[in-house]
């Protein structure tokens, strides 16, 4: 199996001391570099390998969807996912509707919850969902969990993709675009804090985050009860005010021909002290994968090898 350019797992000097003993290779499919999933994955990567013979690595994707279908075609051996679209994928519905069965995607662990952001430029004059007809606005790429809860967004709020200007690209470019004036807002669905939206906020370009509250957002969390109410606090980015919004839970997944043990010893090491401390240490989210949400929100069965850490730990029976 090739290693990627995207191994962040170890340094040359370890790989290389390694290589002489028997290793395996378990990757990630993340998601696009200015997002959530490519850093956190990168932290999971480096710190799970540091604590056994695994090398793991984080790899970029377009995210949720293309990481279930990688999975499950085993071009990849695990990803991430919103607990939305691995729950589909599991039982066939929602976007994977007349599609066959996901039937043997497992899960490894619900990691943090992923926020929706609608962000627009400051003075657009756009304070409300509703307010996007007619507007450029950036969708994320096919593939991406963020399209689906985007269009799920507008759908709540009586608006059809043909009412908006809608663009289909990644939120960094988004976010140059949303800066040189060639668009008016961008969805992205991630944990806050998100590298690009940052980066944006501390540029100096006007920014602000709309929230997602009302009865529109009541329906929509009722016909979809993996959504639950969040709240990105004040500060989150540069002088950007705080919003209500909803959010979904970011999830790691696998299959079940994935070996017991490989698993096993990967969840093991998710949740030894030393990855706690480096995850708490390294990003917001990281803060947020602990052994009290590692069971929460989860769709689809548990693959056996984290099912049987957990029951250990005495958060399964």
């Amino acid at each position: 199996m090739k290693v990627s350019r995207f191994v962040v797992a170890l340094g040359l000097s370890a790989a290389v001391a390694l290589s002489a003993q028997a290793q395996q290779f378990f990757r990630i499919g993340t998601g696009g570099t200015a997002g959530t999933y490519y850093p956190v994955g990168g932290m999971i990567a480096n710190s799970v390998s540091q604590a056994g013979k695994l090398v793991v690595t984080a790899q970029a994707s377009n995210g949720s969807v293309a990481n279930v279908n990688a999975v499950m075609g085993g071009a990849m051996e695990s990803g991430f996912s919103q607990s939305d679209v691995a729950t589909w994928a599991f039982n066939g519905t929602g976007i994977f509707e007349g599609r066959p069965r996901m039937s043997d995607l497992r899960m490894i662990a619900n990691l943090y919850p992923e926020s929706i952001h609608l962000v627009v430029k400051k003075g657009a004059g756009i304070k409300t969902v509703s307010d996007l007809k007619g507007k450029r606005v950036a969708l994320d790429e096919p593939g991406s969990g963020t399209l689906v809860n985007a269009r799920a967004v507008l759908a709540a709020w009586g608006l059809k993709e043909s009412d908006i200007r809608p663009d289909y690209i990644k939120p960094n470019q988004a976010a140059d675009k949303l800066k040189d004036g060639s668009l008016d807002a961008f969805f992205f669905v991630g944990g806050a804090p998100a590298g690009a939206i940052a980066e944006l906020a501390s540029s100096g370009s006007g920014i602000e985050l709309v929230s997602l509250t009302g009865p529109q957002a009541d329906a929509l969390r009722k016909a979809n009860p993996y959504l639950a109410v969040d709240t990105i606090p004040a500060g989150t980015y540069k002088d950007v005010a705080a919003a209500t919004t909803m959010a979904v839970g970011a999830q790691w997944v696998t299959s079940a021909k994935m070996d017991a043990e490989t698993v096993y010893q990967i969840t093991k090491a998710l949740y030894s002290d030393a990855t706690q401390a480096r995850l708490a240490a390294g990003h917001a989210k990281g803060k947020l994968i602990t052994r009290a949400n590692a069971i929460a929100g989860v769709g689809i069965p548990f693959h056996p090898g984290a099912e049987r850490f957990y029951k250990e730990v005495g958060l399964l029976k």
